[in-house]
């Protein structure tokens, strides 16, 4: 998705064979390209994949390690046809390792690269951030990376390659400043929900308001701090210091006490433009809806459907809006034109069930 936001040209290679869908398609990730239904296991429909894979900058594939080997379509037979193109691999564990072929889901890579372990509050079990840590910024987000420098340093070598992404390693690696800390000795990891960043200080927490709803604070530095405090109308000379950690609990409580004095929009209208660094939380519907986001155009509609706009922003350039979302296979006449096929060579792929 984010290639196809940037003006990638992406085909998505579904199964063939499902029954054709009708409406509107909500997976909305699918967005920007269209979806050609192939039979990969069918001679035919891996010589199309492999004709197209002659044209192509880079592929990226999301089966466990040794399936497109099986298929005829690993990464010596692409690169043989295209000895420039970028062979992406998408897993959990990775291509290699005890676990590469195990079955696994976001909660399990995070779980294993001790991204898990730090998130929830002290006294309580871990709480899986949705599946974002390791689906998408541990693996979508490090797959997508990979694709962009490999295709730089292709075109300066003249040589592709594959790229073995795993969640597993892209959720270390989103918890390299958390290491840093711990190895400084100002974050204990054996005690999540007592550091600064993982609800452990007052001053980087959610507290509830008058009517139920919540506010975020995160006011870190001293003179955020201060901002804060003069906010909440609390006297500095009447508090703990502000790194006392033995004070975090009890100042929790206190902010507790005032957050709960009045509503969101009360606190949010107080707080608004300054740098006691507070914020609303807002639901995925709110976000669209809070000015700063509407004077960004942060969210648009595709269809119909209210959504993140593509990011980040460009100074020249400015992507286009990307189009709804396909049903897989539904434009397969479509896609493979696109790719160079003519409509016998079409039809013939349909014929042989290829298609």
């Amino acid at each position: 998705m984010m290639l196809a936001d940037m003006g990638a040209d992406v085909l998505r290679v579904d199964r063939a064979g499902g029954k054709p869908r009708s409406g509107p398609s909500f997976d909305l990730l699918a967005r920007g390209r269209k979806s050609v239904g192939l039979d990969l296991k069918k001679p035919e429909g891996r010589a199309a994949l492999l004709r197209m894979v002659q044209r192509a900058d880079a592929l990226l594939e999301g089966f466990r390690p040794g399936v497109m080997e099986r298929l005829g379509l690993g990464p010596a037979e692409c690169l043989a046809v295209n000895p420039k193109l970028v062979y992406g691999r998408m897993t959990g564990f990775g291509q290699t390792g005890p676990l590469a072929e195990a079955a696994g889901h976001d909660i399990d890579y995070i779980a294993l690269s001790g991204a898990l372990h730090g998130i929830g509050r002290a006294g309580g079990a871990p709480v899986p951030p949705l599946n974002l840590v390791g689906d998408f910024g541990g693996g979508g987000m490090l797959l997508a990376f990979g694709i962009v420098c490999a295709l730089l340093e292709a075109q300066k070598s003249g040589k592709g390659q594959a790229i073995d992404a795993a969640m597993c390693d892209g959720s270390s690696l989103l918890m390299m400043m958390f290491h840093g800390f711990a190895a400084a000795g100002f974050h204990d990891p054996a005690k999540p929900g007592t550091n600064m960043l993982d609800t452990g200080a007052h001053f980087y927490e959610v507290y509830e308001t008058a009517d139920g709803q919540h506010m975020a604070v995160g006011a870190i530095e001293p003179q955020f701090y201060a901002e804060l405090l003069a906010k909440l109308e609390l006297d500095p000379s009447a508090l703990p210091r502000q790194m006392d950690r033995a004070s975090w609990p009890s100042l929790k409580e206190r902010f507790a006490q005032v957050f709960r004095t009045r509503s969101r929009a009360e606190w949010t209208a107080l707080f608004e433009g300054s740098d006691a660094c507070v914020a609303p939380v807002l639901s995925i519907h709110d976000a669209a809806a809070h000015p700063h986001n509407a004077a960004r155009d942060a969210f648009v509609d595709i269809a119909g459907i209210r959504q993140p706009a593509p990011a980040p922003r460009f100074s020249r350039t400015r992507p286009e809006l990307p189009s709804p979302p396909s049903h897989p296979g539904a434009d397969t006449e479509e896609g493979l034109a696109a790719w160079g096929f003519s409509a016998d060579e079409i039809s013939t792929l349909r014929e042989k069930g290829a298609v």
